[in-house]
This record gives structure tokens, sequence and C-alpha cells, in this order.
């Protein structure tokens, strides 16, 4: 009986180091089946916008994959990916919310009249026609600190700095307008204006610009700690 017990504990044990190695992994397998599930919804399987699902898969993967690099985390969730999973979710819970009490196709047609506009006036017509979407995206990036106490009590500091969290949400929040106006304004091909284009602009956005956050927070030490050696 000790022996099926002790057998049964080191599986077990097994088991949770290969998910605590693979954790970062699966989380980035999860979002990219967040992406494709997403994008069917809003337009259809059966409307054939494979280029655009094949490009928001590559921007998102791409954007996951330079996040591993300059964050490497051989242990259990980084927190990058965590902020990022979350700010996604988010997303996701505001743009129903808000396509639940504005019908898709007027939203669609607000958007065509966004077109000629400024980057920064583009960030603001966006925030007023989708003001869930932008606010749940910023308090899940922000739930980031809470989520990471439970999940990884052993990482203090850097997992609680509220400054680097919301600078994190804040590059995100950039990178949704940003990455949402290029897909809609470049991808020509795909009749016009569409709120899936503008979804899969988002999701490529987001992830890139949590690179450009964690880029530049890495660039702050690394170039820091050079000035201290000086």
């Amino acid at each position: 009986m000790l022996t099926l017990k002790k057998g049964i504990s080191d599986i077990h044990q097994s088991y949770m180091v290969t998910l605590k190695n693979n954790a970062n992994n699966l989380m980035t397998a999860s979002l990219l089946v967040c992406v494709v599930f997403s994008l069917l919804e809003i337009h259809g399987a059966g409307d054939g916008r494979t280029g655009l699902l094949t490009l928001t898969l590559a921007g998102v993967g791409s954007g996951c994959a330079a996040l591993t690099w300059l964050r490497p985390q051989r242990i259990g969730l980084s927190p990058p990916n965590v902020m990022l999973s979350l700010g996604i979710g988010g997303m996701l819970l505001g743009l129903f919310w808000d396509t639940k009490h504005t019908p898709i196709a007027i939203l669609e047609n607000l958007c065509v009249s966004s077109a000629p506009l400024s980057f920064l006036d583009s960030m603001v017509f966006h925030a007023n026609l989708f003001p869930m979407m932008h606010a749940l995206m910023v308090v899940g990036g922000i739930s980031a600190i809470p989520t990471l106490r439970l999940l990884r009590p052993d990482c203090r500091r850097l997992c609680s700095m509220l400054t680097q969290n919301i600078l994190c949400s804040s590059w995100m929040l950039v990178g949704m307008t940003l990455g949402s106006t290029i897909f809609v304004q470049s991808i020509r091909s795909m009749n016009g204006i569409s709120i899936d284009k503008m979804l899969g602009g988002m999701f490529t956005g987001m992830v890139w610009g949590m690179v450009v956050s964690v880029g530049l927070y890495r660039l702050f030490y690394i170039t820091r700690d050079r000035l201290k050696l000086a």
C-alpha cells in the first residue's frame, strides 16, 4: 500500500514539474487557440478569411517568441505572459459587452469614419466607441499583480511592481490601437474595414506592445547596471 502511494505521489510530482516547465508554452498555445476562435466567432468560419487568420497568428506567435527571448522563464509562468493573457481576456470580455449593446454592423460603419483620423484622435475615438473593451483590458492587465502573488508566492518585488504593470498596460493599449489601425488600413484586399480585421490587429498590437514594454524595461536595467560599473 505504501509503495502504491509513493508511486502515485512520484507520478503527481513528475506531472507538476513537467507542467511548470512548460507553463509558458501552454499559455502561448492557449492564446493562439483564443485568437483563432475569436476571429472565427466574430466573422464566421465560412467566410474564407484564411489570409487574415494566418497573418494574425504569425504576428501573435512571433510576438510571443520575442517575449520568450526577452524574458526567459524556465519554471512557472512569466509575469509578462500572465499580464498579456489577462489583458487579452479582459479585452475580449469588454468587446463582447460593447457588441451586445451596439450591433457589430453599426460599429463597423463607425470604424469606417475613423480611417482619416490621426493616431491620437483614433485612440480617443476607439476608446469612446469601445469603452468596456479598453477598461477591462487595463483591469485585466493590473489584475496580474494579485494573480502572480497567488500563482508564484516566491515572486515578490518583480511580480508586484504597480508602476511597471501600468506601463505594460499602457503599451498594450497603444499597441492595440496601432495594430488595429494598421490592419484595417493596410489589408485592402479583404473587403474594406471590418471588425475581424480590427480584432486581428488588436491581438497582434497588444502582444508587440508588451514586447516593446519588456524590451524597454530590460534596456533600462542593463543601462543602469553598466553605468554603475563604469
